[in-house]
């Protein structure tokens, strides 16, 4: 069964709904510089509807100290945490044995298929990966593609997402292309940052349908 995570929540509302479609996870930006960044207390509150205590509820999280991430755990009742900076594999490490109950999810930022090597670096300290476009300002919903062609033999021995650029509309070229075992979108589903457009959302999911996806 493909996870499909839509990434960059902030309206209670649109979390609802957006789980009612068939979202698997949604995603909570913690970083404040971000124009998705969202509260603990906005979190809290919106994960903790009935509705999404059935899913995965994800921080995402960018070169934040350890002392700073537990803190938020305490304050949401999120259940998995994604590293979306320049984490090492032994501060995932550390992380993972602090947080043993939750899933550590470590994103990949990739320039090239040289890049894809580093994957290798995690594969035993961390749950799951994410793969994203890298772009040089921006650490992630950037609406860029990775180039799919170079992730056709990508089959590391851990769960992996595809992310980077996701739309309704290439979605299932996306997933022809690649054998993810999840999908993220973000700035895809969008009117502006933070603001999901509900009719995308609803696109992806008949898109993904008519693709004999298993939703």
């Amino acid at each position: 069964m493909l996870r499909i995570k839509i990434c960059g929540i902030t309206k209670p509302e649109q979390g609802c709904a957006i789980v009612q479609m068939g979202a698997t996870a949604l995603g909570f930006i913690c970083v404040p510089a971000s124009k998705r960044y969202i509260s603990p207390e906005q979190i809290n509150r919106i994960s903790s509807h009935p509705t999404l205590l059935t899913i995965d509820r994800i921080g995402v999280f960018a070169n934040t100290t350890i002392k700073e991430i537990c803190q938020v755990v305490e304050l949401t009742n999120l259940t998995a945490i994604q590293l979306h900076g320049d984490e090492s594999p032994e501060f995932c490490r550390s992380l993972r044995d602090i947080l043993p109950n939750i899933e550590i999810i470590k994103a990949l930022r990739i320039s090239s298929a040289e890049a894809l090597k580093q994957a290798d670096n995690y594969s035993k300290e961390v749950d799951t990966l994410l793969l994203d476009a890298y772009d040089p300002q921006m650490l992630g919903g950037t609406g860029k593609t990775l180039d799919w062609q170079n992730l056709k033999k990508f089959s590391p021995n851990l769960p992996w997402f595809l992310a980077g650029g996701l739309t309704p509309d290439n979605v299932e070229v996306a997933l022809q292309q690649t054998k993810p075992n999840g999908i993220d979108l973000s700035s895809g589903v969008e009117k502006v940052p933070g603001d999901k457009d509900l009719r995308k959302v609803a696109q992806l999911f008949e898109k993904l349908k008519q693709s004999g996806v298993s939703l």
